[in-house]
């Protein structure tokens, strides 16, 4: 049995790996398929060096973008509290409902920081008062946020 090689692949192959995955496969499908429709190269060591300073970059960038989501939680959260105001009824019931697109707005308006209203959790809001939204800036960081709905 001939042992196996290593390639990084240039493309995404179905059921072998993604793009810039190191996988192992038999010497003849590489020398025969991948490295010659161009969806793959021999790791060498230099490739390996390469792939390793890749992987090392995006930890740094991933780091970075966690660093600077920490930092928007905390200035989101030393707010304290936004004020959204709506057309009210009797029984401090308001007329239709507070969207995540109200409080993207209120957030841009009082921070100047743009929010994907689709990363925003919101409970029912259909009276006046005080309520908590989740607002998800990071896959591991999210804020609550406190949102005071209030008569025009």
């Amino acid at each position: 049995m001939a042992k196996k090689i290593q390639v990084l692949l240039n493309k995404s192959v179905s059921k072998l790996g993604s793009r810039g995955d190191l996988v192992e496969v038999a010497p003849g499908y590489a020398r025969n398929y991948l490295i010659p429709q161009g969806w793959g190269i021999l790791a060498t060591s230099g490739v390996l060096r390469q792939v390793e300073q890749r992987q090392e970059k995006e930890r740094q960038r991933l780091l970075a973008e966690r660093e600077a989501a920490e930092t928007r939680k905390t200035s989101l959260q030393t707010i304290g509290r936004f004020v959204l105001r709506k057309q009210a009824g009797e029984k401090e019931a308001i007329f239709g409902t507070v969207t995540t697109q109200d409080v993207a707005d209120a957030i841009k308006q009082m921070t100047n920081q743009e929010i994907d209203r689709r990363n925003i959790t919101l409970p029912e809001i259909s009276k006046i008062g005080f309520y908590e939204a989740q607002v998800k800036l990071h896959p591991e960081v999210s804020a609550v946020i406190e949102i005071q709905v209030a008569p025009l």
